[in-house]
């Protein structure tokens, strides 16, 4: 009795979204085009001397001081940087620091978020009180002086650095969604009815209140991939994240900012690579949130 209970309550959890609007999703020209941009910034992160070679010279560390800040030319279409590199293979291969530490940093905030926001909205009480003002002192706490401080007193600056400060603070928002999707989740009958049958509190978690209480936190993880390149850049381009001879937008542009006037080629192209990554997944973030928000998805299944 308790297990035809058990099963009758299970099926009331949240559904996942259906196959049907997941298609009609694709049909969108805003999740088709970002999405296609995305996996080819993605692709050209993981094997750069593929793409580096299309249009330019294929090796960014083959420079000639002779071809400094020389505007763009047969064979280099961006031109060359100020060591006389060319700039579209540094351009190509700056993504692959980008999307390492977009990886990085949303694997991390993820975990993270995950586990302190199920804990605080599952347990309650003392847990969730100690844990919620820990994520308050980090809302209260201006993030981008955090981030300068703690970069610039670090030794090293490498994507591991860069990664684990964004990720310091950028968990408290997940964490904090995760919260609520659980308090949420947890008060549901079939997890009643899965403590009726003797389920104890891992199996709870991990079997029905984490499968139902994720999808706030991976909407909202897809749309912070872009707002993760974009402070990379940011912090890179103020001289505390990334550094040379490491390759990255960021770095480019914290470059090119002194020579703008002379060779504006240097500023432009990484420019443009930089806006159109963020905006890609900022509206792939955003097609994502259109499918599972409960509130749209009426709208978007229409024919």
């Amino acid at each position: 009795m308790a297990s035809s209970t058990l099963a009758s309550a299970s099926a009331e959890a949240p559904p996942a979204a259906r196959p049907g609007l997941l298609a009609k999703l694709r049909r969108r020209p805003a999740f088709a085009i970002s999405s296609a941009i995305a996996l080819v910034v993605c692709a050209m992160a993981a094997v750069p001397q593929a793409f580096a070679g299309w249009f330019g010279g294929g090796d960014p560390r083959k420079c000639d001081l002779v071809n400094s800040g020389l505007p763009p030319a047969p064979g280099h279409p961006f031109g060359f940087d100020i060591q006389g590199c060319d700039l579209y293979s540094n351009v190509v291969y700056g993504a692959r620091s980008s999307v390492l530490i977009a990886l990085l940093v949303t694997a991390g905030m993820i975990v993270v978020a995950v586990v302190l926001g199920s804990l605080a909205g599952y347990f309650r009480g003392w847990v969730d009180a100690v844990i919620s003002r820990v994520m308050d002192v980090f809302f209260g706490f201006p993030a981008l002086v955090g981030m300068i401080v703690l970069l610039q007193a670090a030794s090293t600056h490498n994507e591991w650095t860069v990664s684990a400060v964004l990720i310091l603070f950028g968990w408290p928002v997940l964490a904090r969604v995760m919260r609520g999707s659980v308090l949420e989740t947890a008060t549901g009958e079939y997890v009643a009815a899965a403590r009726g049958v003797g389920a104890g509190t891992a199996r709870i978690l991990l079997r029905h209140v984490l499968p139902n209480a994720l999808g706030p936190v991976a909407v909202l993880t897809g749309l912070n991939v872009g707002g993760v390149i974009a402070s990379e850049s940011a912090l890179t381009f103020l001289g505390v994240g990334l550094q040379t001879p490491a390759i990255s937008w960021g770095v480019q542009l914290n470059t090119a900012q002194q020579y703008f006037v002379t060779s504006p080629h240097l500023l432009i192209f990484p420019s443009i690579f930089l806006t159109v990554t963020v905006l890609s997944f900022v509206l792939l973030g955003d097609s994502l949130r259109d499918a599972f928000d409960p509130r749209l998805r009426q709208e978007v299944a229409r024919p």
